[in-house]
Order: structure tokens, then C-alpha cells, then sequence
């Protein structure tokens, strides 16, 4: 059964305007989408938070999965983790957070959850310019994604650690992951086909580059770094020290 999370009139009385929660609440697809207001304090905000959280307790059973859109939004580690714990005490679980801000996006991510950054990363009619791509950092994180974590950026993702199987990393640009793919990997995801896919080692469960397709083969033995790319035949992947020469060689040539 969908809880209906619509304010009642008597839901927030005895407050006054100016301390009306500002929380939004929304259930779709099987989760609770809430969203945070950028321009207040965390230290005002989370009394508000608490004060929403007990309002609509019971409109929900069991445990529901949530997803804390952010906005512009600078949550840090400690922030973010407090709220998953008083989400917890209400039978409710943080899975994913979806922000604008680069910091909270690393700080969600360092503390295991899935990330989106930006907008979805849903492929165009044509592919996206370098211009575009070069207009979003690059997303940078210092951490192992475990399995059910899942990283949306619109630009270039490098994760300084693994990607574990049940992990995915979605990005606009290039995936650079300085450790081993065992999840999946789907750079270009707005219609570059130019986008590379690098490893240390690549085990990948599945590899996409725009809108090629393909699992990787065997990783060699013993495991050395490389890059996968599209061609008209499909994904090709090929040592990364054969393509950083080649790409140098052309590069020389060129200037």
C-alpha cells in the first residue's frame, strides 16, 4: 500500500510560519524521496528534520529505502551520517544521496552510500561535447564502492580504490578506477563514444562506453592496467601502456 504523505492541516500545529519544516516528503517507486532546503543551518534544519520525521512515522511500514536529494546543499560526513541514523530509529534506510555539490557527493560515498551527482546521466539524440563534459569537474573519490553503491557524475569519474561486484560507476566522461573493476562501468554515458574505461585490473561484470555493450574477457595473468574504448566493432580493450604510447606518438605528431 503507497502511504500518503500529504501534510494534514493539524500536522505541524502549535508552530509558528517561520518554523514550519521545509522537509519535502514524497513516496515513488518503492522509496522515500526527501528533500532538503539549501539556505537553512544545519543546526536549525535538523530539529525540522526530526519534527517531519515523527509526523509521518506512521504512514509507512516496514523497512523503505530513502533518497536524500540534496540540492546545493554542503552536507559533510558527520551530517549525512546523522541523518541515516535518525532515518534508521524510523524503520527507514539511507541507500542513495543526490546532490550538486562535489563535497557532499564524496562525503556520501566515503560512507558507502550511492551517489548521484548532477543530473541523471541519460544519453542524448547526439553525443555530448567536450565543452559540455569540461564545464563539470571530475569526480574524485578516496574510497572502495562496495556492492549496491552506485556513482552518477556528469563529467570524468577516478576512484583511488576498488569497484566491487554489485558496484556500478556512471559517468559523462572518462572512468578511471586506480584499483580493480569487478562491477560495472558505463563512461560516455551521455553519448560519448570517445570515453575511455581504465584500470589496474579489469574483471568488470559488464562494461559500457555510450551505447556499446560487453563483458570483459579473463583478466590476464598476473592482472597488469588496462583501458577498454569503443570502435565501429564494438568495445576493444587493450593494455593501457600501448594506449598512453600510441596516444603520445599521435600527440607528437600533431604539434
Amino acid at each position: 500500500m503507497v502511504p500518503d504523505l500529504t501534510e494534514t492541516p493539524d500536522t505541524f500545529a502549535g508552530l509558528e510560519p517561520a518554523q514550519l519544516p521545509e522537509i519535502g516528503l514524497e513516496y515513488a517507486q518503492e522509496c522515500l524521496k526527501m528533500t532538503l532546503p539549501a539556505h537553512l543551518e544545519w543546526v536549525d534544519l535538523w530539529p525540522q528534520i526530526q519534527i517531519r520525521l515523527d509526523s509521518q512515522e506512521p504512514l509507512w511500514a516496514g523497512m523503505l529505502a530513502v533518497e536524500c536529494h540534496c540540492g546545493q546543499r554542503l552536507m559533510d560526513q558527520s551530517q549525512i551520517q546523522q541523518l541515516a541514523e535518525a532515518l534508521g530509529e524510523k524503520r527507514l534506510q539511507l541507500v542513495q544521496v543526490i546532490t550538486e555539490r562535489r563535497q557532499t557527493a564524496i562525503a556520501a560515498a566515503t560512507l558507502g552510500y550511492s551517489v548521484q551527482q548532477g543530473a541523471p546521466p541519460v544519453p542524448p539524440l547526439i553525443a555530448a561535447t567536450t565543452d559540455e563534459e569540461a564545464a563539470v569537474s571530475p569526480l574524485y573519490l578516496k574510497t572502495t564502492l562496495r556492492s549496491g553503491m552506485e556513482i552518477c557524475h556528469g563529467a570524468s569519474v577516478i576512484v583511488l580504490g576498488d569497484v566491487n561486484a554489485g558496484a556500478s560507476v556512471i559517468a559523462a566522461g572518462d572512468i578511471i578506477i586506480w584499483g580493480r573493476l569487478r562491477g560495472v562501468a558505463h563512461a560516455g554515458a551521455k553519448g560519448n563514444s570517445r570515453a575511455w574505461i581504465m584500470t589496474l585490473e579489469m574483471a568488470a561484470t559488464q562494461l559500457r562506453i555510450a551505447d556499446f555493450v560487453a563483458r570483459t574477457p579473463e583478466p590476464p595473468s598476473p592482472p597488469y592496467p588496462e583501458v577498454a574504448y569503443a570502435t565501429d566493432q564494438g568495445i576493444q580493450i587493450a593494455p593501457a601502456l600501448h594506449m598512453l604510447r600510441s596516444s603520445a606518438f599521435h600527440a607528437t605528431d600533431l604539434g
